[in-house]
C-alpha cells in the first residue's frame, strides 16, 4: 500500500475517536454540563446529522479545491471545532463545536474514499478504502478506550484536547506524505448533484448503507447499559468488552475489504445476513457473561466488514450511472452511514423506553440489518440485468 495511505488512516484515527468516544463520556458530560442523559444523547446525533447533511452539500461546494490543500483545511477545521467542543462554557456551545467537527467527518470521508481508491490498482480499491477506514476501527479499539479514561481521570475536556492534539499530527501527516498531484474528478454542477439524488439505483445503495450500519447502532448505543444491567458485569469489565469489541471491528474490517474487492454485492448480501442473525442471537446470549462476549465478538467483526464494500459499490454505481457525480456520490455514502447512526441510536432510544425494554434492542437492529439485506439481493439482481444488458446500462437509473 502507498505511504499516502498511512496519512488518511492517521486523520481517520483522529476523526473516528471524536466520533466514537462521546458515547462513553455522556454520563460525565450531563453531569458536568447539568443536563439529562437523554438531552446528552443528542449530542451523538447531532454529530451524525451533521456529518449527514454536511458532507454532500460542502464536498458539492469544495469540488474544485485541490485534493490535498481540501484535505488539509478540513483537518485545520477538525481541529478547531475540537478545541471549541474543549472550551465550550454550555451545551449550545458543546454542539456548535462537535457540528463544525462533523462537517469535516464527512467530506474526509468521502472525498478521501475516492483518493484512496486512486492510488491502488483496480483490484485493489477496496482494500485501500479498508486501510483508511482501518483508522475508525483502530480508534474504537484504542482511541474510544483512552479517551474515556482521560475524560472520566481528567474531566472530559481534556479528552478534547487530545483529540485536538490528534488531528495535529493528522495534518502534518497529510501535508508530508500525501502528493500535491492527486487526481480530481470534474466538479459536479448544481444539476449533477440533483440527478446524482435522483438515481434509483444510488439511492438504493445508500438505503443499503443506512439500515445495514444503523441496524447496529440501535445495540451499540446502549451496549454499556445492556451490558451493565442485562449481563451484570461492572463498569469496568464493560470497558474491556468494548476493546474485544473494537478488536473485533478492525478483523472485520480488514476481512471485509478483501471479500469485496471482486463482487462486492455478493459479498455485502452474506455479510448482512450474517449480521442480522447475529444481533437475534444476542437477544437470547446477553444475559450469559460468557455466551454474550462471544456474540459482540462476531457482531463487531460483521458491523465494519460492511464498510468497505457498501463505499466501493456505491462508487461503481456512480461510475456507471453518474459519472461526473461521483464524490458527491461518495459524499451522499458517508451521509448515509450517519443518517444509520442517527436513526439506529433513535430507534434504540425508543426501544429503551418502550416496554420492549433495553434487551429488545438487538432484534429491533436485526429487522433493520434484515431491510439491507433485502434491498442488497434487489441490488444484485439489477446490475445482473444490466449486464446481460450492455446498452440498457448505459442508460440513466
Amino acid at each position: 500500500m502507498p505511504l499516502a495511505l498511512f496519512a488518511l488512516t492517521v486523520a481517520a484515527y483522529a476523526i473516528g475517536t471524536t466520533e466514537f468516544v462521546i458515547v462513553g463520556l455522556l454520563p460525565t458530560v450531563a453531569t458536568d454540563l447539568n443536563i439529562t442523559l437523554p438531552l446528552a444523547g443528542l449530542i451523538v446525533s447531532v454529530y451524525a446529522l451533521g456529518v449527514t447533511f454536511g458532507a454532500p452539500i460542502l464536498t458539492a461546494l469544495t469540488g474544485k479545491l485541490g485534493r490535498k490543500p481540501l484535505l488539509i483545511g478540513l483537518m485545520a477545521l477538525f481541529i478547531a471545532g475540537n478545541v471549541l467542543a474543549a472550551l465550550a462554557p454550555s451545551y449550545g456551545m458543546l454542539l456548535v463545536g462537535r457540528v463544525l467537527s462533523a462537517f469535516a467527518h464527512g467530506v474526509f470521508f468521502s472525498v478521501g474514499a475516492t483518493i484512496a481508491a486512486d492510488l491502488v490498482a483496480p483490484d485493489r480499491r477496496a482494500s485501500a478504502i479498508a486501510m483508511m477506514f482501518m483508522g475508525l476501527t483502530v480508534a474504537i479499539v484504542t482511541g474510544v478506550p483512552l479517551g474515556t479514561f482521560i475524560g472520566q481521570t481528567f474531566g472530559w475536556r481534556a479528552t478534547f484536547w487530545a483529540v485536538a492534539g490528534l488531528g495535529l499530527v493528522a495534518f502534518a501527516a497529510i501535508a508530508l506524505l500525501l502528493p500535491a498531484n492527486l487526481k480530481r474528478e470534474k466538479p459536479a454542477g448544481l444539476l449533477e448533484q440533483v440527478r446524482v439524488l435522483g438515481s434509483g439505483r444510488l439511492l438504493l445503495v445508500f438505503a443499503m448503507t443506512a439500515l445495514g450500519y444503523g441496524g447496529t447502532f440501535v445495540t451499540f448505543t446502549f451496549l454499556s447499559p445492556l451490558l451493565q444491567d442485562i449481563t451484570g458485569l461492572s463498569a469496568n469489565t464493560v470497558s474491556l468488552v468494548l476493546v474485544l469489541y473494537g478488536a473485533a471491528i478492525a478483523f472485520g474490517n480488514i476481512v471485509g475489504g478483501k471479500v469485496a474487492n471482486r463482487e462486492p454485492v455478493k459479498a455485502l448480501a452474506v455479510l448482512f445476513a450474517l449480521q442480522a442473525a447475529v444481533l437475534v442471537l444476542l437477544t437470547f446470549t446477553a444475559p450469559s457473561p460468557v455466551l454474550v462476549l462471544v456474540t459482540l465478538a462476531a457482531l463487531g467483526f460483521l458491523s465494519f466488514a460492511t464498510v468497505p464494500g457498501l463505499q466501493l459499490y456505491v462508487v461503481d454505481i456512480a461510475k456507471r450511472h453518474r459519472p461526473a457525480g461521483v464524490d458527491v456520490a461518495s459524499a451522499l455514502n458517508i451521509a448515509a452511514f450517519n443518517l444509520g447512526i442517527a436513526a439506529g441510536a433513535w430507534i434504540g432510544g425508543l426501544v429503551v423506553a418502550s416496554p420492549l425494554g433495553l434487551g429488545s434492542t438487538p432484534w429491533v437492529g436485526a429487522i433493520l440489518v434484515a431491510g439491507a439485506l433485502g434491498l442488497t439481493l434487489v441490488s444484485g439482481t439489477l446490475d445482473r440485468r444490466e449486464r446481460s444488458a450492455p446498452d440498457a446500462a448505459c442508460q440513466p437509473a
